[in-house]
């Protein structure tokens, strides 16, 4: 608008000739900011006078609830300020962010504005919607002339805000020495704890923040307080791979092998972190143990090999690392590796001496582990070491089963190289073992597993323990058909039962492919394939076997519903409790499958065997 325009070129008489035509002193921008607001912004006190006296309104909010006064304190003019106030401006007023004129001066350096703003104040202590103060603002921002002001004004030194953190606590984390002395020599309390127990010490480790880091200490602050979580400082500062902290806290005498809540110590957190390198070196040299272990048995070799720490782990293990150490699940860090797909990791574990055939979780290999997480380059360096590939687990399964059940088609690939067998079944010790990995890759619709499977000779049509094969799996998971059509296109027999009679269209039914259903149904007659079901289900069937209708109807699958009733011939079958589809859709309220057979002729008056009831009851 031309009065902001010009409030920009701050031209006062350019103002008053824009109010004289009737230029709007109060129109709002996008952002409700009113042209009082840029004056106040650019903290030219003349055009704020003018604007007010033109009848601008000297409390108005924008869209984040700012004031003029908020504007003006924010551009450090004094006299700004003093035009608004003398004008009522509310000293008190709150953004969106709750926070005061004085808030924003705190934070701003604006000293003088605060001198003017105070006086008027019934309270400095005042907080934000974080719970900070005026004083937390100046602290954490490193105001020193504004820290001595607010002090002198009444400010409380020990005010915490919504997370227990003081003024002190900001200005270690920040690094402002001078803001963090001058709290300290005016009572702060150099031991105070935010909710997560996090001391000045810790903040400023955290950041490294090494003068405030020294200074604490000199104080005699203790070295080796532990947060909530058990982390003493130098913990945090390994974590934060804050090496010339980690440098000055151990020179200080910080225990090295200091356990946390979970038992691990600083050199597990040196292993983990991204910036953690110097830092185990540190450690390292000053006499942290390599082989402690921490509730969950796990080493700080076992930490570089979750992050591929290949350049720390060498370190560890030069340094006495015990290589096949495992944790409590029985892993390595070979395992542990080999899960997350650190190849460069399992190729120094490996020249060192790793053993490739010793069993972790579940008595897998790290081959096995390698391949179920779909990492096909460091299942290539696992088998160069000569690891028998069809070795079970614990479970009967093969690195194969694992690999078909990743979905990596290149580490399915790679173990058929190397002569896995691709029939083998896994022993699970229960009911459903039994499988082979063909039935691992459908279940999990890895189409290209499925496809590596099957060229290379899989038996396709092999039953599990449950008595189904790769079809019944594919047909219960495969949401766009792809695994079920290739299967049916490599002579799968989708009319073979389970122990429980159900076949692949049951599957389809039960979980609602549609799609699944029309590709059956495009191949072979469903009510042939089901043979006769309105003959197969009567009153006197006990084996607890529902039709693919009832099984549609009951889960509320509505569209798959619709492609049953187009094949079927009986629509009021009933299961071994007289109950017909109808019966299970109205009892279960899915309202549109009750419509799709009521269309198709389903009797609302079929009682069943056991109630008397029909669908009407039912519903």
């Amino acid at each position: 608008p031309p009065l902001v325009q010009a409030i920009f070129h701050g031209d006062p008489e350019e103002i008053r000739m824009l109010i004289y035509k009737t230029e709007d002193v109060n129109a709002l921008d996008s952002e409700k900011r009113t042209p009082l607001h840029a004056a106040a912004f650019f903290g030219d006190a003349e055009i704020i006078e003018v604007l007010i006296l033109s009848g601008a309104r000297v409390n108005a909010k924008d869209n984040m609830w700012l004031t003029p006064l908020h504007r003006a304190v924010a551009s450090r003019s004094e006299e700004a300020v003093q035009v608004l106030i003398k004008h009522s401006a509310d000293v008190n007023s709150r953004d969106k962010n709750w926070q005061t004129p004085l808030h924003v001066a705190a934070a701003n350096k604006a000293v003088k504005c605060a001198e003017v703003i105070i006086p008027l104040l019934s309270s400095v202590n005042v907080s934000d919607r974080g719970g900070r103060t005026a004083l937390h603002h100046a602290a954490l921002n490193g105001h020193i002339e504004m820290v001595h002001l607010l002090l002198a004004k009444g400010a409380n030194i020990n005010a915490f805000d919504k997370k227990d953190r003081r003024a002190l606590h900001w200005a270690a984390y920040m690094g402002h020495l001078e803001v963090v002395a001058l709290l300290i020599n005016n009572g702060a309390e150099v031991t105070c704890k935010d909710k997560k127990g996090y001391t000045p010490l810790h903040a400023a480790a955290s950041n490294g923040q090494i003068n405030v880091v020294k200074h604490l200490l000199n104080l005699g602050v203790e070295i080796d307080e532990m947060n909530v979580y058990g982390n003493t400082a130098l913990h945090i500062a390994c974590y934060n791979g804050q090496d010339a902290v980690v440098n000055e806290l151990i020179d200080y005498g910080a225990n090295v092998n200091q356990h946390n809540g979970k038992g691990f110590t600083p050199l597990h957190f040196a292993a983990a972190s991204t910036h953690g390198a110097l830092c185990l070196e540190l450690l390292v040299n000053n006499g942290a143990d390599v082989n402690l272990q921490s509730k969950d048995g796990k080493t700080s070799l076992h930490m570089t090999a979750v992050h591929g720490r290949f350049t720390r782990s060498q370190i560890l293990i030069q340094n006495g690392g015990e290589i096949d150490c495992v944790d409590k699940d029985g892993n390595t860090p070979l395992h542990i590796a080999a899960r997350f797909g650190h190849e460069l990791l399992i190729n120094t574990l490996i020249t060192s001496g790793a053993d490739t055939a010793k069993r972790g979780i579940r008595g897998m290999f790290p081959l096995h582990l390698s391949a179920l997480n779909a990492h096909s380059d460091c299942c290539r360096k696992l088998l160069t070491s000569g690891f028998d590939i069809d070795t079970p687990d614990n479970f009967g399964r093969t690195c194969l089963h694992a690999a078909a059940a990743g979905g990596n088609v290149e580490c399915v690939k790679l173990l058929l190289s190397s002569g896995a067998d691709f029939n083998k079944k896994d022993k699970c010790g229960r009911i459903g073992s039994d499988k082979t990995p063909l039935h691992y890759a459908a279940s999990n619709c890895h189409f290209h597993c499925i496809e590596t499977l099957v060229t290379t000779g899989a038996n396709i049509n092999e039953i599990d323990d449950w008595g189904r094969t790769a079809l019944h799996y594919a047909a219960a998971s495969d949401m766009d058909r792809k695994c079920l059509e290739f299967l049916l296109q490599n002579d799968a027999n989708p009319g073979i039962r389970d122990k429980e009679g159900y076949n692949a269209v049951h599957y389809a039914a039960a979980y609602g492919h549609k799609q699944c259903l029309e590709l059956i149904a495009s191949k072979s007659p469903l009510d042939i394939l089901l043979e006769r079901i309105s003959s197969t289900f009567d009153e006197s069937d006990s084996t607890g076997t529902k039709s693919p209708l009832h099984l549609a109807a009951y889960n509320g699958h509505h569209q798959a519903l619709e492609v049953l009733l187009q094949s079927l011939v009986e629509i009021d079958i009933r299961d071994e409790n007289g109950r017909t589809a109808l019966d299970l859709a109205a009892f279960k309220g899915h309202t549109k499958c009750v419509e799709a057979l009521i269309a198709q002729g389903a009797s609302i008056l079929v009682k069943d065997k056991i109630t008397k009831r029909t669908p009407l009851h039912a519903a």
